[in-house]
């Protein structure tokens, strides 16, 4: 199992973070129009989910999959959304994406006053931080080729 990349995103858009670590292919555009993209995708997926669910819905979207990856979706109350893309092999990283909400972002980001709210986040302890968590979770491990 492995772990491809996280994106942080606030409530209008804008990619707070995003860091990559077993990710093998590119998008092939700016970084910039790739985020644009992951937010739009995730703006539809959960207008339709929970304009198509056939009941009341607690929890929205949490995730979905190709044949290639899962992508697993954690969003705050707040309207922070947090996305981390991993391999097949992860059925579920809620609790790691709550972790990292709770533990890392509230406390390094949210909580620190040389932060700026709803501005990319700049805290190189934040980045090792995160970081070490995800590479301590155990499905980090790269995938055999």
């Amino acid at each position: 199992m492995t772990i491809h990349n996280l994106y942080i995103f606030d409530r209008s858009g804008t990619c707070l973070h995003y860091s990559e670590w077993h990710r093998r292919r590119q998008a092939g555009i700016p970084k910039e129009e790739e985020f644009k993209l992951m937010f739009g995708m995730l703006f539809s997926l959960r207008s339709f989910v929970s304009k198509m669910s056939p009941t009341d819905m607690r929890d929205g979207f949490l995730s979905f999959h190709t044949s290639r990856y899962r992508l697993h979706y954690y969003e705050t109350p707040s309207g922070l959304r947090l996305v981390l893309n991993t391999d097949l092999g992860v059925s579920s990283a809620r609790e790691a994406l709550q972790h990292i909400y709770s533990n890392l972002f509230v406390d390094l980001v949210t909580k620190n006053p040389l932060c700026p709210p709803r501005a990319p986040v700049q805290s190189e302890l934040f980045r090792a931080r995160l970081d070490a968590f995800i590479r301590a979770l155990p499905f980090f491990a790269p995938r055999p080729a």
